[in-house]
């Protein structure tokens, strides 16, 4: 699973569906939160949260222009590729963080990733979950 730590930045409801932005050094992310009737305490502008998402969620593109539908685009570099038979696993930086991906070892020979190339990452809104972060000396 990967996880970033954030600091909510806004939040819109309409009904029962809440989009939250969220900052992780700097960079904007959003997370699509459907059916929440009520927000919890910790759910606030201001708060620190992780941004959780996983692996098979994470696409990867190379020399993407343009503009996207999926919220949350990361330039990364290429740390580590894993082929597997069918499904395969690439280690990526982003910021000064670790991040994975899990593709399908076709999309990373046809990508031809290698060690050190630049990708985007990219991962739509309501792929992302929310989690309250730990406070400090609270055990």
């Amino acid at each position: 699973m990967n996880k970033l730590p954030a600091i909510i930045s806004s939040i819109q409801q309409s009904g029962t569906i809440l989009l939250v932005d969220a900052e992780v050094e700097g960079q904007g992310f959003s997370a699509l939160l459907i059916e929440s009737v009520s927000r919890l305490e910790w759910l606030e502008v201001g708060k620190s949260i992780d941004l959780v998402f996983k692996e098979t969620e994470v696409s990867l593109a190379r020399n993407l222009q343009g503009q996207i539908s999926m919220r949350n685009r990361m330039k990364c570099n290429v740390l580590k590729v894993h082929k597997g038979e069918l499904l395969s696993t690439i280690t990526l930086k982003f910021k000064s963080f670790t991040l994975v991906s899990a593709i399908t070892t076709r999309s990373i020979n046809n990508l031809k990733l290698e060690i050190g190339d630049e990708v985007d990452a990219l991962v739509k809104a309501n792929e992302v979950s929310l989690m309250k972060t730990p406070q400090a000396g609270i055990k």
